[in-house]
C-alpha cells in the first residue's frame, strides 16, 4: 500500500470516529506521572480495569516519592484486578524509584529515558510521549493496532517494533498521533480479533485481507 491510499484509509477512519485530543486518551490521567504509571499497568488488561483503580491508587500514592517508598504488598492489593500484579507491582515501584533517583521526581521526555524504566516499552513510551507531552515521536503499537496494520495491509510484519517503523515510514509525520486511537477504534469496533464485520467496514476496499478474501470465492 501506498502512502496516499494509507492516508486515504486514515482519513475514512477519522471520519467515522471523530475525536477532539482528549477523547485520544483511553485512560484517564491528570498528569505524566499518572498516564505513566497506568500505561504500564494496562499491559494485558482492559482500559476500564485500570480507570476503575485509579482514585484509589493516586490517592494513596499521589507522586513518585509516595509510590518509591510503597509497602509491595499494598500496592498488589490496589493493582490486582489488573491482572499480573505482583510484577506490575515491582515495576511501578521501581519506575518511581528510578523517577526520584534519575530524573528529580519528573517524568522524562524522551523515548531513550523513558524506556530505561521497568515495565516500559516503546509502546508505553509513545504513549506517554503523545498524550502527556503532546510529542508523537513514534507510534504506539498495540494488539489492535498491529492486528489492523497486518490486515489492511499497512505492514507484513508481526513484531511491534518493526510493525512501527513500517507505519512511520508509510504515513506523514502529522498523522503519528492519531494511528494509535483510530485503530484502536476500529479495531474495538468493526474489525475485531475474533471475527471482523467486514460487511460493515467503511474501508473493506482498501483492506487487503478483504480483498484476498473475496478473490477466492
Amino acid at each position: 500500500m501506498n502512502t496516499a491510499e494509507a492516508v486515504s484509509v486514515l482519513t475514512e477512519l477519522n471520519r467515522i470516529y471523530p475525536h477532539t485530543r482528549e477523547d485520544m486518551n483511553f485512560l484517564k490521567f491528570e498528569n505524566p506521572y499518572q498516564i505513566l504509571i497506568m500505561t504500564i499497568l494496562s499491559a494485558q488488561t482492559t482500559d476500564v480495569t485500570i480507570n476503575g483503580l485509579r482514585d484509589e491508587l493516586f490517592s494513596c500514592y499521589p507522586d513518585p516519592p509516595a509510590l518509591a517508598s510503597a509497602d509491595q504488598i499494598e500496592v498488589e492489593r490496589i493493582i490486582h484486578p489488573a491482572g499480573f500484579y505482583h510484577t506490575k507491582a515491582k515495576n511501578i515501584i521501581g519506575t518511581a524509584k528510578c523517577l526520584c533517583e534519575n530524573f528529580g521526581g519528573e517524568v522524562p521526555q524522551t523515548i531513550a529515558e523513558l524506556v530505561t524504566l521497568p515495565g516500559v516499552g516503546r509502546k508505553t513510551a509513545n504513549i506517554v510521549t503523545n498524550h502527556a507531552f503532546g510529542n508523537a515521536v513514534g507510534i504506539a503499537v498495540d494488539t489492535h493496532v498491529g492486528r489492523l496494520s497486518q490486515r489492511i495491509g499497512f505492514s507484513d510484519n508481526s513484531d511491534p517494533d518493526k510493525i512501527e517503523q513500517d507505519l512511520m515510514v508509510l504515513f506523514p509525520k502529522e498523522w503519528w498521533g492519531e494511528i494509535n486511537y483510530l485503530l484502536i477504534s476500529h479495531g474495538r469496533a468493526v474489525c475485531t480479533a475474533k471475527k471482523p464485520a467486514c460487511e460493515h467496514c467503511a474501508i473493506c476496499h482498501h483492506c487487503r485481507t478483504y480483498q484476498e478474501k473475496h478473490q477466492t470465492q
